[in-house]
């Protein structure tokens, strides 16, 4: 079966990529210029998927900036961002490829009008690549030196067992095979990212596969690193008030902790309204934005809300 290397699509062609950072302080500079506020230790895994040209699996609770990894690297490294977003059912004609059938249709009854073609011909033609529509996962494995783009296949805990193995092809080699045409391989490996918020375990051959890392919580100090950079409109005695509550609402037993994404939301609902502080009414009246369960709230709010806000208010975050 033939190897067939792609060729670059001009649309997608990033016009000032980046060089790829060659130190792992470089690699935090990189992450810190789009405002990511990474630890040392992502920011090693980072780099190590970078130099080494391996997906990086990236697991942890839904929130904490996963995803955002991605959009960062194709920002700041200026190449393109071609995200698969996973869910139930997801299969190879939405991920990988399909053929054109209505196309490929008209082409036969074309040829049989015209007569001059002979079957082997005719085959050869409606399986040749302009009749093939790419998806996600071929259009990543389109580029050139230095512009190939990021791959983010996010949520992939949401996807059935087969498609994790269909995956495999992919995630080794850089390639797909098309039993129709032959297998098509990048020209220059693309960065992948690959999210799962756990809520089943992926295989164990996929993991083999990446570099892997748990994105935790960020501590009080890098969370509020974070609302500095993503709401800077909130008064600094509010920010760290926010980053003390929700540090202190993590220690709660409930169904689901809020994540980065929740903080810098309520950060930012807390400016819509004009805040300066925190207050138990407040924080009643906008717990909606920081947790996403009704029994959650019901738990927090009242007595435990006002225990948390006076809390915020006597622990000054550092």
């Amino acid at each position: 079966m033939a190897v067939l290397f792609l060729s670059p699509t001009p649309a997608t062609m990033s016009a000032a990529s980046v060089a790829l950072p060659t130190t792992i302080d470089a690699t935090l500079k990189l992450l810190t210029s789009a405002d990511y506020v990474a630890d040392r230790s992502l920011a090693t895994s980072v780099f190590l998927a970078l130099s080494m040209h391996r997906p990086l699996f990236l697991e942890g609770e839904a929130g904490v900036g996963k995803t955002e990894i991605a959009k960062v690297l194709a920002s700041a490294l200026g190449r393109d961002l071609i995200r698969l977003q996973c869910y139930e059912g997801l299969d190879i004609a939405q991920a990988a490829y399909e053929w054109n059938y209505s196309r490929q249709m008209i082409e036969i009854r074309l040829a049989e009008a015209a007569g001059n073609q002979s079957r082997e011909q005719l085959s050869s033609d409606i399986y040749s690549e302009r009749f093939l529509i790419k998806r996600a996962l071929l259009k990543a494995l389109e580029g050139k030196p230095g512009q190939a783009p990021v791959l983010l296949i996010d949520e992939l805990d949401r996807t059935d067992e087969p498609f994790e193995a269909y995956l495999l092809e992919v995630l080794s080699d850089f390639q797909i095979t098309i039993p129709e045409t032959g297998t098509f391989k990048a020209v220059d490996t693309p960065i992948v990212i690959i999210t799962s918020n756990r809520t089943r375990e992926i295989h164990d051959a996929v993991k083999r596969r990446c570099l892997y890392h748990w994105v935790d919580y960020p501590d009080a100090q890098r969370e509020l690193d974070i609302l500095r950079r993503k709401a800077p409109q909130a008064a600094e005695a509010l920010t760290r008030e926010i980053v003390r509550f929700v540090q202190a609402l993590r220690g709660i037993d409930l169904f689901k902790l809020p994540g980065v994404a929740e903080t810098i939301d309520w950060a930012n609902a807390m400016v819509a309204l004009d805040q300066l502080a925190l207050d138990p009414q407040t924080v009643n009246d906008t717990l909606g934005v920081l947790l996403k369960y009704q029994d959650d709230i019901e738990r927090v709010r009242g007595d435990e809300a006002a225990r948390l806000t006076a809390l915020a208010k006597a622990t000054p975050a550092s």
